[in-house]
């Protein structure tokens, strides 16, 4: 991907924690495909923001490999993105300790995530668990990225990115873009099966709360003929229908149909055959993804192939960047 361009520029990471989901894949990953036709677009497994939270090693290398698997799996082109590991690339760790410094503590006290994850990890609030939305600040302004794609709970992160981004630039000179959210108008937010008052995730303790985008058929069915509903059978989008709500959101993006087209499609029909529509839908929509990860995850010098290239385009951009940050702060050259 050249590194100059009109087109726009798209920063997007997702953390290697498992298998995305289905709020994971309609809320974001979906649309990161096609985003390569009208942006530049850079990708990151974020390997770094992970460790703010115990793991296993051996399952994490594994996690991160088979994120970077998924990506391409679900339509990220190599080589007409920029696709890495984000520890492969140092300069987002040098650029955040830059950024930290121009970071307020308040701020960072005030985020809603460290709050949830110190209650969560409450025998390891770490450090890093403080100071990581700075990191993810990091990831967005190294690539002057004009846009981020956000699931809607991610707001505060990046507005603390462009309070990040504003305040340097008020302190040393316009330098880095501020950085405009990206959130698609539909199927931004998947809510759990087993609970439609919140959010997809998962961490659900309920097996059936969560569909995993590499599930099989049987199991998306299973999992969705066991959606909460409600007790009036009809099958329309309105307030109070939390559930038949979100399975009709889904199954709107996965059908490209409009919620009043499935109120009609589904009228005089009970919610089994609704709940059945909707789950051989999201199974035939990921059949493809299913089966190119299979392919993918198996060809590993393929895969190292793809990001080490990745990490390298990553890093020319960044190191530009990262130089002059240095220079503008005050920092000697060091060649």
């Amino acid at each position: 991907m050249p590194e100059t361009s009109e087109k726009k520029t798209i920063f997007s990471g997702i953390q290697p924690t498992g298998v995305f989901t289905l709020g994971n894949y309609i809320g974001a990953i979906r649309n990161w495909g096609p985003l390569q036709d009208e942006y530049n677009c850079i990708y990151s497994i974020v390997d770094m923001h992970a460790i703010t939270v115990r793991q296993e090693p051996a399952k994490l290398r594994q996690n991160t490999l088979q994120a970077y698997a998924l990506l391409l799996a679900c339509g990220i082109d190599p080589k007409r993105s920029i696709a890495f590991i984000q520890s492969h690339n140092p300069n987002h760790a040098e650029l955040s300790w830059i950024l930290s410094c121009s970071t307020q503590f308040g701020e960072l006290s005030r985020m809603t995530q460290f709050k949830a994850k110190s209650q969560q990890h409450a025998d390891d609030i770490n450090a890093g668990l403080f100071t990581y939305p700075v990191l993810m600040a990091a990831d967005i302004l190294a690539y002057n990225a004009d846009l981020v794609p956000i699931g809607a709970d991610q707001k505060q992160h990046l507005e603390l990115a462009r309070n990040i981004a504003g305040r340097f630039n008020q302190k040393y000179g316009d330098f880095f873009t501020v950085p405009e959210p990206f959130i698609p108008k539909a199927g931004a937010r998947v809510m759990s099966l087993q609970d439609p008052a919140k959010k997809m995730s998962k961490s659900d303790e309920n097996p059936n709360a969560c569909i995993f985008i590499l599930d099989d058929k049987d199991t998306i069915i299973r999992k969705f003929k066991r959606a909460v509903t409600d007790s009036d059978a009809e099958v329309c989008y309105r307030e109070g229908k939390d559930g038949i709500n979100n399975l009709m959101t889904i199954y709107s993006v996965m059908t490209g149909k409009s919620l009043d087209e499935i109120t009609s499609e589904f009228s005089g029909k009970g919610y089994g055959d609704f709940k059945l529509a909707v789950g051989e839908a999201v199974a035939d929509h990921l059949e493809p993804v299913r089966t190119e990860f299979s392919k993918l995850v198996k060809d590993k010098d393929y895969l190292k192939e793809c990001y080490t290239a990745g990490a390298e385009a990553a890093g020319r951009i960044t190191r530009k960047t990262l130089s002059k940050v240095y220079r503008k702060v005050g920092f000697v050259d060091a060649r």
